[in-house]
C-alpha cells in the first residue's frame, strides 16, 4: 500500500513539473520610432507628445523605443514608476559636443523575477555629415537586451536605430551596421531564442535595402514578424519586428499589427508607425 501512495504521490509531482514547465509567458512588444529630435528641427510639440508616449508604453511588457534624443525627461515622466528604462550610448561629448547619442530607450514593465541585462555598442561607422540625413551626427547603435527568466531559460533582443540616407554611401553604412549586429550576436549567441527589431531604415520598396534585409535575415536565421501582415500605406516601411527560435524556448506568435492609438488631436505621436507584436514563450 505505501509503494503505491509513494508511485502515486511521484506521479502527480511529475506531472505537476511537466506543467510547469508547459507553462507559457505572454509578452506585448512594441517597436516604435519616437521622432526625438531637437525642438528647432521639427514643426510638432515634443513636449505634449513624449509623455503620452511614455505613458503608452505601461500598456507593454517590453517598448523598444528610438529616436528618444532630446526629450527624455518629458518620456520619463509618462512612465509608470514600476517600469525599468534603459537608455543607450549616449556618445563621447568631447569628441563632438553637437553629436547626440543613440536615441535608444528600452521600457521593460516585467515580472520583478525576471533578470535584465542590457549591453550598449555604438556603430563603428556612419555616412552623411552635412548631407546623407547627417547620421553622423548621432552616435547611433544598438541594445543587446538578456532577459533571464526563473527557470534559467534566456532569450535576447536587439533594439537599433541605423543609418538613414538614400545614396550608396549611406547603403554601404547601413551593410556594415548589419554586419556588426551579425557578428555581435553571434559572439554572444547562438541557441537562444532572439528578437531583432526597431528602425532599420531599410526600405521595402528599394531593392538594394531588401537585399541587405534578407542577407540578415538568413546570416541569423530570422524570420519577418509581419509577412502577410499590412501596415498603413501612409508609412514608408524602415522599421521591423524580426525573430529567430531557440533550442529552449520559442516564440508563438499570438498577433501582430500597428497600434492606431498612438495618435492625439493634434495627430499622430510619430512620423513612424507604432508595431506592435503579442507572444507566448
Amino acid at each position: 500500500m505505501k509503494l503505491k501512495a509513494l508511485f502515486l504521490s511521484t506521479m502527480i509531482l511529475s506531472m505537476n513539473l511537466f506543467s510547469l514547465e508547459q507553462q507559457s509567458e505572454k509578452l506585448r512588444i512594441l517597436v516604435y520610432n519616437t521622432h526625438g529630435l531637437p525642438e528647432i528641427f521639427i514643426s510638432d510639440n515634443p513636449k505634449m507628445r513624449f509623455p503620452v508616449i511614455g505613458k503608452k508604453t505601461q500598456d507593454f511588457s517590453i517598448a523598444l523605443l528610438q529616436e528618444d534624443y532630446s526629450h527624455h525627461e518629458e518620456l520619463l515622466s509618462g512612465l509608470a514608476k514600476e517600469s525599468l528604462a534603459i537608455r543607450g550610448g549616449l556618445g563621447g561629448r568631447l569628441i563632438c559636443p553637437f553629436c547626440t547619442g543613440s536615441g535608444l530607450t528600452s521600457v521593460f514593465n516585467l515580472p520583478k523575477n525576471w533578470t535584465v541585462e542590457v549591453e550598449n555598442q555604438t556603430y563603428e561607422t556612419c555616412s552623411g555629415w552635412l548631407r546623407g540625413a547627417n547620421d553622423c551626427f548621432a552616435y547611433k547603435g544598438f541594445q543587446i537586451i538578456k532577459i533571464t527568466l526563473p527557470s534559467n531559460k534566456r532569450f535576447f533582443i536587439v533594439n537599433t536605430h541605423m543609418d538613414a540616407g538614400k545614396r550608396n554611401s549611406d547603403r554601404a553604412s547601413r551593410k556594415r551596421q548589419l554586419e556588426q549586429i551579425i557578428s555581435t550576436i553571434k559572439q554572444r549567441t547562438t541557441t537562444e531564442a532572439l528578437i531583432v527589431a526597431g528602425d532599420l531604415n531599410l526600405n521595402s520598396k528599394n531593392p538594394g535595402d531588401v537585399k541587405l534585409l534578407e542577407n540578415f535575415k538568413e546570416e541569423l536565421r530570422l524570420t519577418d514578424s509581419f509577412t502577410g501582415h499590412k501596415i498603413s500605406k501612409k508609412w514608408t516601411i524602415l522599421d521591423y519586428i524580426l525573430y529567430k527560435q531557440g533550442e529552449e524556448l520559442e516564440f508563438k506568435i499570438i498577433s501582430v499589427g500597428e497600434d492606431d492609438s498612438f495618435v492625439t488631436e493634434e495627430g499622430p505621436l510619430s512620423d513612424h508607425p507604432a508595431l506592435i507584436i503579442e507572444v507566448s514563450i
